[in-house]
């Protein structure tokens, strides 16, 4: 039986400027055409409301999360993993960091949307203790399909 690989080194950090490029271009990846242009993520980064946070191998941006306050709920806007870095554990790594700043802002709870046809995502969310509050009809962005809203309470566990 061989050795399973050693973890490569691997560093959690805010993403700057500079990185927004590699993230409009993973959200082309991910979204196709509907995905937000570079020109919109780079306005939503320089605004300040939400944390982007990148996580690297080997000195490589991966994966990236984008959350922070909307309205009165810490919400997980975006978590994505760059094709040939998935089953690495980056994923469970960003979602351990979201959840670490959900506490330390003391949110009383986290919410998500996620594809209804996301079934990796949503299989991660639910091990997380995210469950389903609702689907809404036509509103995920890539193509108006529907969205599976999750929820998670942050002071039971």
């Amino acid at each position: 039986m061989s050795e399973p690989a050693p973890l490569r080194p691997r560093l959690l950090r805010d993403l700057c400027e500079s990185d927004v490029d590699w993230v409009a271009e993973q959200e082309r990846v991910i979204f196709g055409p509907a995905a937000w242009s570079v020109g919109l993520i780079r306005e939503d980064w320089r605004h300040g409301t939400n944390r982007y946070r990148g996580i690297e191998v080997d000195g490589q941006l991966c994966g990236y999360a984008v959350y922070g306050f909307e309205g009165d709920a810490f919400h997980l806007m975006n978590l994505a993993v760059a094709p040939g870095h998935r089953r690495e554990g980056l994923a469970t790594a960003l979602m351990d960091d979201f959840l670490a700043a959900a506490r330390t802002v003391g949110a009383p709870e986290a919410w998500l949307e996620v594809a209804v046809d996301n079934e990796a995502a949503r299989a991660l969310y639910e091990a997380y203790g995210f469950e389903l509050v609702r689907v809404r009809r036509k509103y995920y962005q890539p193509g108006g399909i529907d969205a599976v809203v999750m929820r998670r309470e942050m002071r039971r566990r």
